[in-house]
């Protein structure tokens, strides 16, 4: 079932809207609906892009339960033709659809991390982490799911990437240039990776290699293109606390630049500072001429009182770019 929410873009007006199921009708202002801009289930990771049919398409992870990550099954899909209406387009994919990873579902191991969708030769492919075996941690692989459509009807492929090492890690991210070279990049613990993709989308073409010039990296590698500068966007491992003294946030989001998609990169800076939440993710993308930034927070898991991190939402918020190409530092917008 498709569902279409609203939220507020600095508007002053009241927009009404009507929710599914016949719920009445109410203005965005008494819903006071913005930033986090998906309020009806628990999301992450945002991984955003826009297609040829002109609308920009968010692909996250999904929060299940309140206690830890080893739960997040399923994925679901998200559009936006204005940046103001945005449409569920319902789960694509959960952990049981996943041929090649019985023996870590056996376990109620679900583990649908960050994802990332990209198109090519006539077919979206949604790549996703998940772990093969038990001890998930050291057998991490990238699945790829494929369809005609880019929100549904996507098909798990029987193997997962091929070329990767037996111990991979998380966190896919996927690049076409100009040129129609694709590029796959994932990493996480201190480390990012990057290839070029063969054109099947399938399979690595040539070796991994680490991302060189970065600074405390984390994971969450993004790769976006501006003006012929390549941009690697990622979170870092900084920490303003933790549960026991009640402080809340911790990832910064870094970048940095290069005439190569692969690097060597140039260190640039900060362009978000952390958001209430223990972790952020996120990524950079231009529609309809604005540049926005994607990332999660768990501003909705305050509501009540009770702060968990593990019931995040996704946001955005505009993104600009100063005149020798270096990002400014994002403003986090209710």
């Amino acid at each position: 079932m498709r569902k279409t929410f609203i939220t507020i873009a600095a508007l002053s007006a009241a927009l009404a809207f009507t929710s599914c199921g016949g719920q009445k009708t109410e203005t965005a202002q008494e819903q006071n609906f913005n930033n986090p801009f998906i309020r009806h289930l628990y999301t992450a990771d945002p991984s955003a892009h826009v297609w040829a049919d002109g609308r920009l398409y968010v692909y996250p992870s999904r929060d299940m339960t309140p206690d830890n990550c080893d739960g997040m099954d399923n994925y679901h899909v998200f559009s936006t033709d204005d940046m103001l209406h945005w449409t569920d387009h319902g789960r694509i994919l959960r952990a049981a659809d996943v041929p090649w990873q019985k023996e870590a579902l056996n376990n109620n191991a679900k583990f649908m991390w960050a994802p990332d969708c990209a198109y090519k030769n006539g077919k979206y492919y949604f790549y996703f982490p998940h772990p093969d075996k038990n001890s998930w941690n050291d057998n991490w692989k990238i699945g790829i799911a494929v369809s005609d459509k880019p929100a549904s009807d996507f098909k798990v492929l029987p193997e997962p990437l091929k070329g990767l090492p037996e111990k991979g890690e998380i966190d896919p991210c996927v690049f076409i240039d100009e040129d129609g070279q694709a590029y796959f990049y994932y990493g996480g613990g201190g480390h990012s990776y990057g290839a070029k993709l063969k054109d099947n989308m399938t399979e690595l073409d040539g070796e991994l290699q680490e991302m060189q010039g970065l600074q405390d990296f984390h994971e969450a590698t993004w790769v976006h293109k501006r003006n012929g500068i390549y941009y690697l966007s990622y979170s870092d491992n900084h920490d303003e606390g933790n549960d026991t003294e009640g402080v809340k946030g911790d990832n910064r989001m870094r970048y940095a630049t290069s005439n190569s998609p692969l690097g060597p990169w140039e260190y640039k800076g900060i362009y978000m500072e952390p958001t209430d939440s223990y972790t952020n993710h996120g990524s950079i993308v231009e529609y309809k001429g604005q540049w926005y930034a994607f990332y999660h927070n768990s501003e909705l898991s305050t509501i009540n009182g009770e702060w968990n991190d593990w019931q995040r939402s996704i946001c955005v918020d505009k993104l600009f770019y100063n005149e020798d190409g270096t990002i400014q530092l994002v403003q986090q917008t209710k």
